[in-house]
């Protein structure tokens, strides 16, 4: 009996600070690597408030905020996508799946589509824009998204099951709406909205970082509140009331969180896909059924696939990058059957 508990399953304290570790390599490794080769002393001169104007350009105006943007959206995606897969009882749920991503892509899409006539006619360009006003319309489809969820899931009274498979069937409508209106409309600025379609952190800014900091700030402070909720909502509903759990209320807060941070996450990103789903499965696979390690290390680690995804991205494209949801989705697959194949 026992030789079938793998050793994962045991704590391991030396993994959050082994994490914690890599996220400041990959984050040191993302300063100094780029398209642009800069002289690691040129670089250091930069951070201590010195180097040429083009460095501190590349370094301070470039590099670190897309940098930070990408260490909040991992983090975001990361925590939704464990959020969902233990409300669901899906170890494939993640905001794609529930429909969210999807909500956040038909807004955003409409906006890339219709918005500029009327604020930027006659240009395939959203430079005159305010920029927080794309995250903002993809945070509202996102969590318009999640409402529409949480409506079915309670007034039909589903399942976590089907709940899943409601998220399932609602993101597929919108995804077919976002398309026929990209095939309708969009043809004059294709590029500009499959580029934020394949989730990029190209040419984001300090404002995209701006956007994201409440979010991430106010999920990460909200999970020592739900934490007892998140470990009896692993369970069915009798059984977590028997517990002295208000199912629905603490459901449905969990899935208000979840939703805000991917939402948020996919507005200011894109939909980058996999991370919400492999992070946590990783997550698990490195701390086994130890759910208080689970959880800040599925936090640190999707502030590392984001940075060193983007990255990749950054040194195989060189001037052409690779976005990061396209680097994710290359690697994610065979990192997922990997774990799937090795956990029980």
């Amino acid at each position: 009996m026992t030789s079938n508990v793998p050793a994962v399953a045991q704590p391991k304290p030396w993994l959050l600070p082994a994490a914690f570790l890599l996220v400041l390599l990959s984050f040191v490794a993302a300063v100094f690597l780029g398209v642009v080769d800069i002289p690691a002393d040129d670089v250091m001169s930069v951070l201590t408030g010195g180097g040429s104007p083009e460095a501190r350009s590349i370094i301070l105006d470039i590099r670190l905020p897309r940098i930070v943007t990408g260490i909040l959206a991992g983090i975001q995606f990361a925590v939704a996508g464990l959020l969902l897969q233990t409300i669901t009882r899906n170890p494939l749920a993640d905001p794609s799946l529930m429909g969210v991503s999807q909500g956040a892509t038909l807004t955003v899409t409409t906006f890339l589509l219709f918005t500029v006539y009327i604020f930027n006619p006659g240009s395939n360009t959203l430079a005159e824009l305010p920029i927080g006003w794309l995250p903002t319309a993809g945070l509202v489809g996102g969590m318009a998204a999640g409402g529409l969820i949480y409506l079915m899931a309670f007034r039909l009274d589903l399942s976590p099951l089907r709940i899943t498979l409601c998220g399932i069937a609602i993101g597929a409508v919108l995804h077919a709406l976002a398309i026929g209106l990209i095939a309708g409309w969009g043809s004059a600025r294709i590029e500009i909205i499959l580029e934020w379609l394949s989730g990029s952190l190209y040419a984001r800014t300090w404002d995209h970082a701006i956007f994201l900091l409440p979010f991430t700030v106010a999920g990460l402070a909200a999970l020592p509140l739900i934490y007892r909720p998140l470990i009896l909502l692993q369970f069915d509903a009798a059984l977590a009331r028997s517990f002295g759990l208000s199912y629905r209320k603490q459901f449905s807060l969990v899935l208000l969180v979840s939703c805000a941070l991917a939402a948020s996450a996919v507005g200011a990103i894109g939909p980058i896909v996999f991370v919400g789903l492999i992070v946590p499965h990783l997550a698990r696979f490195l701390a086994g059924r130890h759910f208080p390690l689970v959880l800040p290390l599925t936090t640190v680690l999707g502030a590392v696939i984001v940075t060193l995804g983007d990255l990749i991205g950054r040194l195989v494209g060189r001037a052409e990058e690779v976005p990061i949801g396209v680097v994710t989705a290359i690697v994610g697959v065979p990192i997922l059957i990997a774990l799937l194949r090795k956990v029980p």
